[in-house]
């Protein structure tokens, strides 16, 4: 059966290191994996989405709406954006952080309130604080990697040696840190 995961946020998020991530787990652990990336204006901290399908066979690329087994968003208002691709037995999981757009940082939008709450009553949510957790650990740029250690947790795909993984895509410097965001991001799943 094939399954397919979106994670959505914004640019400078590190949405698309954690999908590649993602897909060099899954293919070396032998599934069929088709990618794909949307980046809107993500330089200027745009939307971002990229979706990743896996399975024994694998025909498209491409999630239709109401297709998403997993939604993983780095920023809390891409939940509701991306909201329309979770299938009815779908789940979320949701980084509790907030990135004001461009038309909320020009007084012309405000950010929605009760954003979170929406998501936990429409689709089941797993909520995750990861800028304060990836502060705690030194380095808020490990929010990618905590909600990738939620999602592989969720997918039940911890057997993959997703430590060599970030060995060998990571800068050196950054490999103890993330392997740490990693196991934390596993642990709170």
């Amino acid at each position: 059966m094939t399954k397919s995961i979106m994670l959505v946020g914004v640019g400078g998020q590190g949405t698309i290191l954690a999908s590649k991530l993602l897909v060099t787990g899954l293919l070396e652990a032998g599934y069929e994996v088709k990618m794909s990336e949307i980046h809107g204006m993500s330089q200027r901290g745009g939307s971002v989405s990229s979706q990743v399908r896996y399975g024994q066979v694998v025909s498209s690329p491409v999630i239709e709406l109401g297709g998403t087994d997993v939604l993983v968003a780095f920023e809390k208002m891409e939940a509701l954006r991306y909201l329309k691709y979770i299938k009815p037995q779908g789940q979320v999981i949701v980084n509790d952080f907030a990135i004001d757009s461009m038309p909320i940082l020009n007084g012309k939008a405000e950010y929605p309130s009760g954003v979170i709450e929406k998501l936990q009553s429409l689709v089941p949510t797993t909520v995750i604080n990861a800028a304060d957790l990836a502060q705690e650990l030194g380095n808020i740029k490990v929010m990618n990697t905590i909600l990738l250690g939620a999602l592989i947790k969720i997918l039940n795909i911890e057997d993959i040696d997703w430590h060599r993984i970030i060995e060998e895509n990571v800068k050196a410097r950054f490999v103890d840190i993330n392997i740490k965001a990693l196991a934390l991001g596993q642990s709170l799943a």
